[in-house]
Order: C-alpha cells, then structure tokens, then sequence
C-alpha cells in the first residue's frame, strides 16, 4: 500500500470485529512508526498499550468514573477551544450529523447519542488501544510531534489490515488514567488509540469525512 492510498483510505473506524490482535503485531507496528518525525529527535512519547483484562479494567473505570463527574478532567488542555470559530465549527458539525445520520439516530433521540458516546469508552468493541504520555513540561512542537507518531502508527496499521480510531475522548479522564497507570507528576495522558479489525458489515464504518479543498486553506506565493 502507498502512502497516498494509505492517507485516502484509512478512517476512524468506529466499530471492530472481536478478534484479539497478538502482540507481536502491535509491537511490529510500533517498531515501524517509532521512524516517525521528531524535531530535535526529542521523542517526547510514551506508549501504553492494552488488551485483554487490562483493557476491560480501563472500561470499568471508565464507567464509574463518567457516572461520578460527567464533565471530565481536560484540565488546561481541552480537546477543543470554547466557542469554536467557523469554519472549524462547521466542519465539526457536519462529522456529528453524517455520523448519527448512518447509526439512524435522529436529533431529537438524545438517549440514543448518549449512548453511543459512551461507545467511545469502550473502545468501540476494539480488542487493544494504546494510550499516549506525554510529559507536561513539553511545548507546543512537542505535542505536533506526538501528533506525527501517532499518524504514523495509524498508517502502518492500516498498512497490516488494522483498523484504528484515534481517541481524544480519553483526555476527558485525564486525572483518573493519571492514577490508574501511576505515572508521575509531570506525566499526562494526551489521547488513546482503538487498534483492532474492522466489522465490515457495520454501517458507521461506511462514514467517510470530508475535506476542504486545497485552494480553501493553502495560499501560494512564488510559484
């Protein structure tokens, strides 16, 4: 697979077959995307993976924890800014419209769109996620390159036939995870990543997003 087959192809999936992925193969697709940019070659990550009763424990707390404090712990880094501006705001809800559009969820079900948030913790029947540290003293460039490791791991992964969603969902639980894995003071949990097979007979993995096109958001000078 190329990359620009690879980059037009991959989507977040959003519902997997139950099949376990050995490690080995994760491994494998980690050893690979470690070969992802970093400036300064810095490498400011960290990776946990799960799978198996590891995983299922993070789904437990998961649950209690939501049941607890329903707003979450972002913290000073939420997954969005408020008052999202256009067209960024946008495009946002258009994805949440052609999202619930081919679950059949109407609008005006919002027990029904709850629930399928909730899917979100359970890694969408994925059967391994990885999560990602990074430290907090990292700047902005850090944090972009995270964002390129992570980007290649969903390449190579799509690459070997595994589907993946990357989660910023997790950072919702930012301080329980923090416990959970006891990391250290300066660590944080940035994001997850649900790896698995993809379930080809269900209808939000037909999802496909849209993009703006180039001339929407590329200027060219001195060509």
């Amino acid at each position: 697979m190329d990359v620009t087959t690879a980059l037009k192809t991959r989507i977040s999936t959003r519902a997997f077959k139950p099949d376990p992925l050995p490690e080995s193969l994760v491994r494998d697709i980690l050893d690979v995307a470690r070969w992802s940019p970093s400036g300064g070659n810095v490498q400011p990550w960290t990776v946990i993976a799960t799978a198996g009763a590891a995983q299922r424990a993070i789904i437990d707390l998961a649950k209690t924890a939501l049941m607890s404090n329903p707003a979450g712990e972002e913290g000073d880094r939420p997954i969005y800014p408020e008052a999202l501006w256009e067209p960024h705001r946008s495009y946002r809800y258009k994805v949440g419209e052609d999202l619930y559009a081919k679950l059949s969820i109407p609008r005006e079900d919002k027990g029904a769109r709850l629930a399928w948030l909730a899917k979100n913790y359970e890694f969408f029947g994925a059967p391994a996620a990885l999560f990602f540290i990074i430290d907090r003293r990292m700047g902005h460039g850090q944090w972009a390159h995270m964002g390129m490791f992570m980007q290649s791991i969903a390449l190579v992964a799509h690459e070997r036939g595994v589907a993946s969603c990357m989660q910023e969902c997790w950072a919702r639980l930012r301080d329980t995870l923090h416990a959970h894995f006891a990391l250290t003071a300066q660590e944080m949990v940035y994001c997850g990543m649900a790896l698995g097979y993809a379930d080809p007979d269900a209808p939000v993995n037909t999802l496909r997003t849209d993009r703006a096109a180039v001339d929407a958001f590329a200027v060219f000078r001195g060509f």
